[in-house]
């Protein structure tokens, strides 16, 4: 039984990414759990099917689509305004839409594809929805960008890396530009809890993205002997939705991991940020 208000409220919980692997699964655990739920993806299809399967009667109310590609910035904004005009809280944000591509990729729009997926969807996420963040109980950010990037990672001369562009240098300005909009959504909302996190070990999931050998084999082979199940991979982060700590944290699975701290992490999130508005 709930012991008080707080405990019986239903959460609005925000999933980008929730049709597929473990944004799938933790949308059908807070379905299951009598939650609002808003699945951002590209597929109405396994979004139907998810709600579907679901046990609860209740959950086709309280399940929401949106389609969106957030490589697009205009999807993005499209989103978050929907969310705005239709929402008075978000109490969980979760931002854990992926498409992996090993090589430079530019958008119709014309941004770098990984950088607009993983990090200018995210720092329009984070920023435009504070207030409604700003609503909730004990408001909490999961982004699933795997924390531990060098605090030199960021290439802020050419963010869109028209020139240079590897995956790892990519993958690594991502997860460290991520780290340091966790600066940006707390100075913005003390009460919020800002985690980025990353699986303990290789998750079974369908992979989506443009890769090479190695990491179709990966995903063919070793996930399904070694991977964990989505609904395994997900228990950390129930845990850091139910029982948020305000502030900046880093976890890999369960186990929380030391913030990556460079000489100027507050000049850095602050040139980062006026940088992504002039790209925007």
């Amino acid at each position: 039984m709930c012991s008080g208000m707080r405990e019986c409220a239903v959460r609005t919980i925000v999933i980008t990414g929730g049709t597929d692997g473990m944004g799938a699964a933790l949308a059908r655990h807070y379905l299951a759990a009598g939650d609002r739920v808003v699945v951002i993806g590209r597929s109405r299809a396994k979004f139907e099917a998810l709600v579907a399967a679901s046990q609860s009667p209740s959950a086709p109310s309280r399940a929401e689509f949106i389609a969106a590609d957030l490589a697009l910035v205009e999807d993005s904004r499209r989103v978050v305004d929907h969310l705005k005009e239709s929402h008075e809280r978000i109490d969980a944000l979760v931002l854990a839409a992926s498409f992996i591509r090993q090589r430079r990729h530019s958008t119709p729009e014309g941004h770098e594809a990984s950088w607009s997926l993983f990090f200018l969807s995210k720092y329009l996420f984070v920023t435009q929805l504070a207030d409604l963040l700003r609503a909730g109980d004990r408001p909490v950010i999961v982004n699933t960008a795997v924390p531990g990037a060098r605090p030199d990672a960021i290439g802020f001369d050419d963010l869109e890396m028209v020139d240079g562009f590897t995956f790892k240098r990519s993958n690594a300005q991502q997860r460290r530009a991520n780290e340091l909009l966790g600066i940006l959504a707390t100075d913005q909302n003390s009460d919020l809890s800002y985690v980025t996190w990353g699986p303990a070990r290789l998750v079974r999931s369908s992979f989506a993205g443009e890769v090479g050998a190695g990491m179709k084999f990966a995903a063919a082979i070793l996930g399904p002997l070694l991977g964990q199940r989505p609904e395994d991979a997900i228990q950390p982060i129930i845990n850091i939705i139910d029982t948020p700590t305000p502030g900046r944290a880093a976890y890999r699975g369960a186990k929380t991991r030391p913030l990556a701290v460079g000489p100027h992490d507050e000049k850095d999130a602050a040139r980062l940020a006026s940088a992504v508005e002039e790209i925007l």
